[in-house]
């Protein structure tokens, strides 16, 4: 990608926290923006740096984590294109409280606090769909911590496998490929998980019969029976 010909301003407005805003105001948006290139393996920010702006992942994957003092790593949240993170932390005032990192060569858009509070004190909407946002982002943090609590990793794992798909909505026969977007071990964090026990589980459900397993691509062979597992193996 070109950085020089980006179009910033249409960029943002495709955002759905901008998608409301004038071109005018898209203008003014986008002289507080940075657009930045990060390799594979680079560090965003980490716990303690100074927060003064949130960031939207352009191209590419990004990693959020925490360390424990033993120097063990915990997912917290896998960022794809076109998502933002760190956008309530930087009303905080106060620095990172958690780690982001470039799980694959990175394009990152960031927009800089004192833009987005300009733009709040013109427009109390802005305000709101900020509200919203931030708001989606705790929902799904609940939601996360729903699953580890009340879940088993066998369910977490098919939700995960099904989270962008209803399973009654589709038709028997149908196959699904889902690519995992980062490697097995990533996602065995994320979802408090062990790398051992992921695999177990993938190979599992393969002996199942309800996917199929070629590297990071998953094939869904039955969306409604795998739904249901364990139970519609009884």
């Amino acid at each position: 990608m070109d950085m020089r010909a980006f179009d910033l301003p249409r960029y943002l407005s495709n955002l759905p926290l901008f998608s409301d805003l004038s071109p005018p105001e898209l203008l003014r948006l986008a002289g507080g923006c940075q657009l930045r290139r990060y390799l594979r393996g680079e560090s965003i920010f980490h716990v303690g740096q100074p927060c003064e702006e949130f960031h939207v992942t352009v191209t590419g994957q990004v990693k959020l984590f925490a360390l424990s003092p033993a120097g063990q790593e915990k997912v917290i949240e896998l960022v794809a294109p076109g998502h933002s993170f760190a956008e309530a932390l930087m009303f905080t005032g106060k620095p990172y409280i958690i780690n982001a990192q470039a799980l694959t060569d990175c394009l990152l858009l960031s927009v800089a606090k004192a833009a987005v509070i300009k733009e709040i004190e013109q427009d109390s909407r802005f305000a709101l769909r900020m509200l919203a946002g931030i708001s989606r982002r705790l929902h799904g943090l609940v939601h996360d911590v729903e699953a580890y609590a009340l879940h088993s990793g066998v369910q977490r794992v098919i939700g995960y496998l099904l989270r962008d798909h209803e399973a009654e909505d589709c038709v028997s026969g149908d196959i699904i490929t889902v690519s995992l977007p980062v490697s097995k071990a990533t996602v065995a964090s994320r979802l408090s998980l062990t790398p051992e026990y992921f695999s177990r589980v993938l190979h599992e459900l393969e002996s199942a019969r309800l996917i199929e397993v070629d590297k990071r691509d998953i094939r869904i062979l039955d969306a409604r029976r795998l739904a249901c597992y364990p139970a519609v193996a009884a």
